[in-house]
């Protein structure tokens, strides 16, 4: 995996109007500039959103997963969004026990994040208070639709489907993950992970596992599930009001993009089987220096996992913050090198003697 993800935007964010829509911020990122310096292009980044997927069923028989591309989300609800522009939502299902679970939530999840919900309008309400009201309604949607699979009498019991969102308003991205899909923001080129993998295997996991009377065996929860978080599996759960070991609680991760951030991967577990995020966003920018198309990038990166000999279906999306020439831009006028009359005539002699050899 990559780095972990830099948490830079607190809880108290100031002048939220302008992380979420307009230039001039002083935040405090990892390359942020210095606090007399709020008119530099960092500052003024706003993403410039567009993204491509790519799915493959892979060696299994059947395809369980399942994903949502939105890439101008006020556009796509109208008047029941109001929020800062640009906005934009994605999500990757992986679902295990049949394909039930991933689909049921697929078709309801505009439903269970947006549409049924007060989703909190930032001009109505104080900072701090907005980014409390976005993450609550992001954890809300999860345990909503974890509740839904319960009461739906066509879904399997032992049908489940791991989940992970990213929602961008504005310069804010927010990152909800229950399961072991994983997203991975490279800046300058660098892996950062927004999303921690709830495996049994991860400390923090096995402990709240054991402490809630659940077990890990050769690497399943309860002998059974190879992660820890989920929507579904209501076999493997207690009653609803009941601590269970597994959980549908999503873990969230938050980040202000600057013109570093160059394009967010999400990705299924049957990407992350076979390479690490590093080699992933290594992958994907090669190849968007090369074409800059983000759906052929989605491409090519699952090609790399089937070369790698994964054994599961496969889900990439790929989301990219600008263009390939606004990075290039920014990287300074190319050098040219200017050879003196002495040095031409040394090189052209030199280039002579090898056409007599």
């Amino acid at each position: 995996m990559g780095a972990e993800a830099e948490i830079v935007c607190p809880k108290s964010v100031p002048n939220l109007d302008a992380v979420l829509s307009c230039p001039q911020l002083d935040i405090k990122t990892p390359d942020a500039a210095p606090d007399n310096s709020l008119a530099s292009p960092m500052l003024e980044f706003v993403p410039n959103i567009r993204s491509g997927s790519f799915a493959d069923i892979g060696p299994r028989r059947f395809m369980e997963d399942e994903h949502i591309r939105i890439d101008d989300l006020s556009l796509h609800l109208g008047s029941l969004f109001i929020c800062p522009k640009p906005s934009a939502f994605y999500g990757v299902f992986d679902g295990h026990g049949g394909p039930e679970a991933a689909a049921y939530v697929r078709r309801n999840v505009m439903r269970f994040f947006f549409e049924d919900v007060d989703f909190p309008k930032a001009s109505e309400l104080d900072d701090d208070i907005f980014l409390e009201s976005v993450e609550n309604c992001l954890r809300k949607a999860f345990l909503r639709a974890d509740s839904a699979l319960a009461d739906d009498d066509s879904i399997s019991t032992s049908s489940g489907t791991t989940a992970l969102t990213a929602l961008i308003l504005g310069r804010l991205l927010l990152v909800a993950n229950a399961g072991d899909c994983r997203a991975v923001l490279c800046r300058k080129g660098e892996a950062i992970d927004m999303s921690q993998d709830h495996r049994p295997t991860y400390p923090s996991e096995r402990r709240r596992v054991e402490e809630l009377g659940g077990f890990i065996d050769d690497g399943y929860l309860n002998g059974v599930l190879s992660v820890t978080r989920a929507l579904g599996d209501w076999d493997l759960k207690l009653p609803e009001a009941s601590a269970s070991p597994l959980i549908a609680e999503p873990e969230l991760r938050q980040i202000i993009l600057t013109e570093d951030d160059e394009f967010l991967i999400i990705g299924c577990d049957g990407v992350w089987d076979v390479m690490s995020s590093q080699q992933a966003v290594s992958i994907v920018r090669r190849g968007l220096r090369r074409h800059d198309d983000p759906e052929q990038s989605a491409k090519e990166l699952v090609r790399e996992a089937l070369r790698l000999k994964t054994i599961d279906n496969l889900t990439v999306i790929v989301v990219c913050f600008s263009s390939i020439d606004h990075h290039r831009e920014h990287k300074g006028p190319r050098q040219r090198c200017v050879l003196s009359a002495d040095a031409k005539s040394s090189l052209r002699s030199l280039l002579e003697g090898n056409d007599s050899d």
